[in-house]
């Protein structure tokens, strides 16, 4: 019963009643000094009790603060604020009178018995309803009821969430707030939505333009192999031509190393990075670099980036380690003071070789590079101008060699720029490497699944 507003008495069931300044309280106290769920009442086992739910601004009992919770009884006086709850009891039913109190504490107004025209009671029939029946001793801790509570305040703050999209859309009641709603020309701008919406806005275009237009931001265009619809090297090295297109390298689902892995992945040609450059996190756009314009040639670029890289210049270290100009800069000979300095390849890289010829339990690591090498050469390649051979025109231990006793080791470092040298693009016969030029990968090959042999015509079963 409310005698504070105009407004019959309302029978209410519920498991809980909830009391505070949220409108969705069962018991709705509109004043700043009510707490948003202050304080909740309860029926366990035929006893009603009084729980105060938030501890720093409890309700009062007949004076005094709750800190957890009491049973009620009838002629109790709760202090809510300026507001005044008389409990009494009807057969199961619980009894609330409420009354907003100006200026009076309820503590003076029940004990002292000095009521003012505004009086809730009388207090002999206060004490005579607190005779009747005893007041049942608080409830312990309870893990269930503490969820309960928080569970019904949850749902009674239950509104919609303020937004920076909608700032002054069902905006929560403040303090200062509890009975007005501003009006247009009270509201604030928007100029954080404003902001919002905006970025969306061109995040939207930004997605569509690069689906719409696949180089919208491309900082250059792609090198003449990627623009092409069609292969132009043949036998193909992709599975697919590139036609263009950013999403063939850039994608959501995968690296860029990955997704050239995948596209270069031929029965020709594999996409394959050495053991050393995968430690040196060397990967595919290490050395074919992209965005330099139709005229570029990745395929040229990397065989430039073996010298940019390999020189006593760079000060860039790689896996802890530095590189240096390799032989003196000049064509090289593996072997320096007697010693092999040549890593020889792995049992998969020399297995590709598909070279007559393997290692014995006794031979060394050092005896074992040498055969390779040798095996590699010797009676395999065919001579070019200038250097003798076998009767059948291939290479001979004196093709490179010109005494044994002692082992010549100068002469060669002559003879390996006769055949290790320049390079022509199979299919398009483009110039890679001039022929005054040393070549790099004859020797140190990257892609070893490349069936596309460097110099193919020096082999002498090309003939």
């Amino acid at each position: 019963m409310r005698e504070d507003l105009v407004q019959d008495p309302v029978t209410i069931i519920s498991d809980g009643l909830l009391i505070g300044r949220l409108k969705e309280c069962e018991l709705l106290l509109n004043h700043p000094s009510v707490s948003r769920a202050q304080a909740g009442i309860k029926g366990i086992d035929g006893v009603y009790y009084l729980f105060s739910l938030r501890p720093a601004n409890p309700p009062k009992l007949n004076g005094s603060p709750v800190e957890e919770n009491v049973a009620l009884a009838p002629g109790d006086i709760v202090e809510i604020g300026p507001f005044l709850l008389e409990i009494d009891r009807a057969d199961q039913t619980l009894v609330v009178k409420v009354a907003l109190q100006i200026g009076i504490e309820a503590a003076t107004t029940v004990i002292s018995g000095s009521l003012t025209t505004a009086q809730l009671v009388d207090p002999e029939a206060v004490e005579k309803k607190r005779a009747a029946k005893p007041r049942a001793a608080p409830l312990p801790g309870n893990k269930a009821l503490d969820i309960f509570w928080d569970k019904r305040i949850r749902e009674a703050g239950k509104m919609v969430r303020p937004s920076p999209l909608f700032p002054r859309s069902q905006r929560r009641s403040g303090k200062a707030q509890f009975n007005w709603t501003p009006t247009s020309d009270l509201a604030r701008r928007w100029p954080v939505s404003f902001l919002i919406w905006g970025t969306v806005a061109v995040g939207v275009l930004s997605v569509m333009a690069a689906y719409w237009y696949a180089n919208a931001y491309s900082p250059a265009p792609v090198s003449r192999s990627h623009v092409l619809n069609e292969f132009e090297i043949m036998p193909a090295i992709a599975t697919r031509p590139n036609n263009d297109s950013c999403t063939s390298c850039h994608s959501f689902t995968g690296s860029m190393e990955a997704n050239c892995a995948s596209c270069h992945n031929t029965e020709a040609f594999v996409a394959t990075v050495i053991k050393p450059h995968v430690e040196a996190g060397i990967g595919c756009v290490s050395c074919h670099t992209e965005h330099q314009g139709t005229e570029f040639k990745p395929a040229q670029a990397a065989l430039a980036t073996c010298t940019s890289c390999h020189n006593d210049a760079n000060s860039r270290t790689y896996n802890g380690r530095k590189v240096s100009t390799p032989h003196d800069g000049t064509f090289g000979y593996p072997v320096v003071s007697g010693k092999w300095q040549w890593t020889g390849l792995d049992n998969e890289e020399w297995a590709l070789k598909q070279v007559n010829a393997t290692r014995l339990p006794a031979e060394s690591e050092d005896q074992w590079r040498s055969k390779q090498f040798h095996a590699l050469h010797v009676q395999r390649v065919r001579t070019v101008a200038g250097l003798p051979g076998n009767a059948q025109g291939e290479l001979s231990c004196s093709s490179c060699h010109k005494s044994f006793k002692p082992i010549d080791r100068e002469t060669p470092r002559t003879t390996c720029g006769a055949c290790h040298n320049g390079r022509i693009e199979p299919g398009t016969n483009r110039v890679l490497i001039s022929s005054d030029k040393p070549n790099c990968v004859s020797c140190h090959v990257q892609h070893v699944k490349d069936k596309r042999r460097w110099g193919a015509s020096l082999l002498a079963a090309a003939r």
